[in-house]
């Protein structure tokens, strides 16, 4: 059985007051991984926070290189001295707002599994590509940009997060039946392209999660958790989508 996850993706938000609350009032679930990504900022005083803890401390994105005139980035193995256990990558608002094409992604993720981060990959379609009936051609896409620069692809060590696009943001969640039915096909992509065991392989979903809601999705075969954007930065709201996994 896998184990559930809730991950909060904090985006350019917060504080260290905020990350002051939430490790004075963040439950403590032994039946679901709990990863927290604040800003690059606050990295080192959350993982310093919760060094003692099963929770883990991630960030949002990082460059393809170890060093480097990269003005402004930071590097995954930077990331993995400060503390760091995880890395998103992919994200959408990556993709659509810095450009991040599947070639970068694909870069960015190898030197987070060499770093010895676990990843977290990104895959998801737009509202277009959803009405055009192309959904699944657009998350096939970036999984297999992602396996053709992996020398073994095994997703063992590797979570991947469902994020519709035209859901991110919006407070327009995917039903759990569309939810449900990619993240199947994901699964079944991840069975026939990579070496390991495809069940194993925790896929959350990320668009819109909320507290009401979160327990008829998880209910779902193929849901394993969430990443969850702005109401990860409410701890109440938080640990309400943390309690909807126990089931």
């Amino acid at each position: 059985m896998r184990k559930p996850v809730v991950a909060a993706n904090w985006k350019m938000n917060g504080s260290l007051g905020l990350c002051e609350h939430f490790v004075a009032n963040l439950a403590r679930p032994d039946y679901a991984d709990v990863w927290i990504f604040p800003t690059a900022l606050h990295l080192g005083a959350l993982a310093e926070s919760f060094r003692d803890s099963d929770i883990s401390v991630g960030v949002q994105n990082v460059w393809c290189e170890v060093e480097g005139a990269f003005t402004g980035e930071i590097s995954a193995s930077m990331v993995a001295a400060a503390g760091g256990q995880l890395a998103l990558v992919g994200h959408s608002e990556r993709r659509s707002l810095f450009g991040d094409s599947d070639a970068v992604v694909a870069r960015k993720f190898k030197k987070i599994t060499e770093a010895g981060l676990i990843p977290v990959l990104c895959v998801g379609e737009t509202l277009e590509e959803r009405e055009s009936g192309l959904a699944f051609e657009a998350v096939q896409r970036q999984l297999n940009a992602v396996e053709e620069a992996w020398d073994n692809p095994a997703y063992s060590h590797v979570a991947i997060a469902y994020e519709p696009v035209w859901a991110i943001g919006t407070g327009e969640a995917a039903t759990p039946d569309i939810a449900q039915a990619m993240q199947a096909l994901i699964r079944n992509h991840v069975d026939q392209n990579s070496s390991g065991d495809s069940q194993a392989v925790r896929i959350l979903y990320g668009g819109s999660v909320k507290g009401v809601g979160a327990a008829e999705l998880i209910a779902q075969e193929d849901i394993d958790g969430f990443l969850v954007g702005g109401a990860s930065l409410d701890v109440n709201e938080f640990n309400q989508i943390c309690e909807a996994v126990k089931s």
